[in-house]
């Protein structure tokens, strides 16, 4: 699957996929936060672990999208 391919198959879940949409827009706001940590430029010990917690978090988040992708386009016979 190309880069255009797979941006419409993203945009088709976006639309049409509640848990997909969800899992999207946490991973959002996991990454906005991300944002706000480095631009500070002192991390305290609480910030770090933070910082690292979303970091985990955001990659769970991806992974379970990507999952939502693979069965989708599977259903649809593609692989």
């Amino acid at each position: 699957m190309n880069a255009a391919e797979a941006q419409d198959v993203k945009t088709l879940l976006l639309q049409n996929n509640d848990q997909y949409r969800q899992l999207a827009e946490q991973h959002h706001q996991l990454d906005n936060r991300l944002h706000e940590l480095a631009d500070r430029p002192y991390l305290s010990p609480s910030e770090q672990l933070e910082k690292a917690t979303i970091k985990k978090r955001k990659l769970a988040l991806k992974d379970r999208m990507e999952a939502i992708t693979r069965d989708f386009l599977q259903g649809r016979g593609s692989s």
